[in-house]
């Protein structure tokens, strides 16, 4: 597929979604970073959910370093491997605490060596953050699209981000995650219905049934 009509897609996306903010609550660059680690796995809906009451408990890197696994674990108890989660937070808190004076990082290749922060955390943090977009996000809602369409033959995350962005002008790279998030949601999802879709025409349908392209 070429760059002028991935474009085009997006502009229907984005004129039928008309996404004007993050899916994660958060109001500083800590509770997106916290936040972000808490979603892997998770819906934003519970993240956000549990978000709620932890920011009003734990308001800087220190309050999170500072406290016990048990105690995290309370307020994120019905997060996907909160104990996991929990120890990370607190490990890359002790870290901004002691590295980068209690602040997050606007570099990122110094968040990724933050405990339980890969590539496409990073990504969302810069971007939601910081206004500094260094990439595209990929999660599983932007591969199982970006290979319907043909924007790619990739399944590795790191691959299909290096395809998006030699397909896809810069300045949609932070919001093509969260287009593709809206749409796979709502119409292309594991049985996608290309009847409902808004760019079924403009749709490669890699690897959908035969039966359901019809």
């Amino acid at each position: 597929m070429d760059s002028k009509r991935a474009v085009e897609i997006i502009k229907k996306l984005k004129k039928e979604y008309h996404i004007t903010k993050h899916y994660l609550d958060f109001k500083t660059p800590l509770q997106l970073l916290v936040a972000a680690i808490l979603s892997a796995q998770v819906k934003d809906e519970t993240v956000n959910a549990a978000t709620k009451e932890l920011f009003k408990k734990f308001k800087t890197a220190k309050d999170y370093a500072n406290a016990s696994v048990e105690k995290l674990i309370k307020y994120i108890k019905k997060i996907n491997f909160a104990g996991n989660k929990a120890r990370n937070i607190i490990k890359t808190c002790k870290i901004l605490v002691k590295d980068y004076k209690g602040k997050v990082p606007q570099n990122i290749e110094e968040l990724m060596k933050l405990p339980g922060i890969g590539r496409k955390t990073a990504v969302v943090i810069m971007a939601g953050a910081f206004n500094k977009v260094e990439g595209i996000a990929v999660d599983t809602h932007v591969i199982r699209l970006a290979y319907r369409l043909g924007w790619t033959k990739n399944k590795d995350p790191k691959k299909i981000e290096q395809d998006l962005m030699k397909l896809i002008p810069k300045k949609y790279w932070h919001e093509i995650q969260w287009l593709l998030k809206a749409h796979g949601r709502k119409i292309c999802g594991r049985k996608p219905k290309c009847t409902e879709c808004i760019i079924e025409k403009l749709c490669a349908k890699q690897g959908v049934d035969k039966k359901i392209k019809q």
